[in-house]
């Protein structure tokens, strides 16, 4: 909130001083309002000077010196004073009241603070986790989950108009969806006492056996009789449907919820795979050779042309993958993010080249990779799933440290950088445990609440309380992180970096538990107390909506939270 502030009055104020003619600019370069290491600095320090002075031909103490001269007088309200120190920072003094304000503006904002008109109610669609239905969702497509889901939160706090979707990849030519399902058949047949054999590719795990098993139970010892094909797209239909349901249920139970489930054949059955193919020939971006069909991605920075239809007729997946990205064009969003997995990384270069191919904006498509996820207990990796065989899923980390740690854990690093989760770490109720840490934050100063009205003493009026007592040291540095929650939010969808929100997080129950500490809030002087009551609740709030945007659950009680 502060920060975002004065970012806006030190524009004005550059704009102010291009329009005096006292400085010369073409575009204002992106810069920073920063915390100052040593508080004698000021509270916050700007370092537009020093970023504009080659363009502005000027000394930066005078082009930090002619942004104060220009400042609005609004920036005053809070501002006591502006020095120029340093190599040109633009260091800001806040008033002593500036804290209150802070304060109350949580408590007028109450459940929506931090809501930002930054999207202006712009359409972004976020197409995450879209497993292949050939199995339960992996500890990776966890961590896909965790970042899509909060980045969607993140954009509609930030004004967005937010559509979540899950890519069915069920085309009739995917060889891993036939392979499931000879995988099936062969393990109903087994269960027969038939002598058969699975497929080279085939999969393994536990779940394969119990979807034979539910069949058998269903539809009894005769399924598998009749024409091979038809066979085989009977169990084909039955297997996919059980572990879509399967992976809906789970991302359910993780707090994951889609508003569209698009399949892939939908595309095959509607005419628009070869809709879009011909649409690629008309504008010269589609080409023959050697019998197969090419996307001329070259065209737009790829390393190679890509194949879109092999020699033999069967479309490649990028085929209805440049089908399904064309529809999402059409369907009129202003931002598409993928969330792909670091297998796909090679896959960026070409769907952008594909978009700009059938003449879209590539700009307006966001791909993000997401790293792979190490699961340890203690210093042991875990390698192996009973259930899925080869790797470990969701629902069996889920269910052991619950969904609260899994998701804070998965957001603790930024995506695009591999993740180590240690199993017995995230169970340990102490301070060690980064998800205990803040919730346990949020539920003492619940516990401080439920005091304070066993012992008669009501919430004060915000307006009313005078709020210029909360001049202490950690009283300020409380207030200072609780103001950064709009910023927070603001650079997290600037940057589509949801984890800055479980580091920021941590930083306000670091500074609560500073506080709470050192500044007795019940049985302190009455003004104080009344203050720092208030104080408290402007903190819960700022927690809870913190959590919330992470989708973690904002507790009440905790063991060793009752204290006052």
């Amino acid at each position: 909130m502060i920060r975002q502030q004065l970012a806006e009055w030190v524009v004005q104020a550059a704009d102010a001083a291009q329009e005096a003619g006292e400085l010369a600019f073409d575009v204002l370069p992106a810069f920073e309002i920063e915390t100052p290491r040593n508080p004698q600095f000021g509270d916050y320090a700007a370092n537009l000077a020093m970023l504009l002075a080659k363009q502005a031909r000027r000394n930066p103490r005078e082009v930090a010196e002619a942004i104060r001269q220009r400042l609005p007088e609004d920036a005053f309200a809070w501002v006591e004073r502006v020095e120029v120190a340093g190599t040109g920072f633009l260091n800001f003094y806040l008033k002593p009241d500036w804290a209150g304000a802070v304060v109350r503006h949580i408590l007028q904002r109450g459940t929506r603070y931090g809501d930002l008109a930054l999207g202006a109610g712009k359409r972004v669609q976020i197409e995450f986790v879209s497993a292949n239905p050939t199995g339960p969702l992996t500890l990776g497509h966890g961590r896909n989950a965790a970042v899509g889901d909060t980045l969607a939160r993140l954009y509609a706090a930030a004004g967005y108009a937010v559509e979540r979707e899950f890519y069915i990849n069920d085309g009739e030519n995917s060889t891993q969806i036939r392979n499931f399902a000879l995988s099936v058949l062969t393990r109903y047949r087994q269960l027969l006492g038939e002598p058969a054999e699975m497929p080279e590719d085939g999969y393994h795990g536990e779940y394969v056996k119990e979807i034979a098993q539910g069949i058998r139970d269903q539809y009894g010892d005769s399924f598998a009789q009749g024409d091979p094909e038809t066979v085989l797209k009977r169990f084909e239909q039955i297997a996919k449907q059980q572990m879509l349901e399967e992976q809906a249920r789970d991302l359910a139970d993780f707090g994951v919820r889609f508003d569209r489930w698009f399949s892939e054949q939908s595309l095959y059955d509607s005419g628009a795979v070869q809709a879009t193919l011909e649409m690629l020939r008309a504008r010269g971006y589609a080409y023959e050779h050697e019998g197969a069909l090419w996307l001329k991605s070259t065209a737009f920075g790829d390393e190679k042309d890509r194949v879109l239809v092999r020699a033999n007729g069967m479309p490649t997946y990028l085929a209805a993958d440049v089908a399904y990205h064309r529809d999402k064009f059409e369907r009129g969003y202003d931002l598409m993010i993928d969330l792909w997995g670091a297998d796909h990384h090679g896959y960026v270069a070409r769907m952008k080249a594909a978009m700009a191919a059938l003449g879209y904006d590539p700009n307006r498509l966001h791909i993000l990779i997401y790293q792979l996820v190490n699961l340890f207990r203690g210093a042991e990796p875990v390698r192996m799933s009973k259930r899925a065989g080869e790797f470990i899923t969701l629902r069996e980390v889920m269910d052991e440290i619950g969904t609260d740690a899994l998701r804070f854990f998965y957001l603790l690093r930024s995506h695009d950088s591999t993740l180590d989760i240690d199993i017995e770490l995230a169970q340990e109720q102490s301070e060690k445990n980064p998800v205990y840490y803040v919730q346990y934050a949020h539920a003492r100063i619940c516990s401080i609440e439920r005091t304070a009205a066993e012992r008669g003493v009501a919430l004060p009026d915000p307006e009313t309380t005078d709020l210029s007592v909360l001049t202490h040291p950690a009283e300020i540095a409380l207030v200072k992180r609780l103001a950064d929650l709009p910023d927070e939010i603001a650079l997290a969808v600037r940057h589509d970096a949801p984890h800055r929100l479980t580091a920021y997080a941590l930083e306000v129950a670091r500074a609560f538990h500073g506080f709470y500490t050192e500044c007795r809030v019940l049985g302190a002087e009455p003004a104080l107390q009344a203050a720092r009551l208030l104080l408290t609740q402007a903190t819960r709030i700022t927690l809870a909506r913190t959590l919330g945007l992470l989708g973690v659950s904002a507790p009440e009680r905790m063991e060793r939270a009752e204290e006052s």
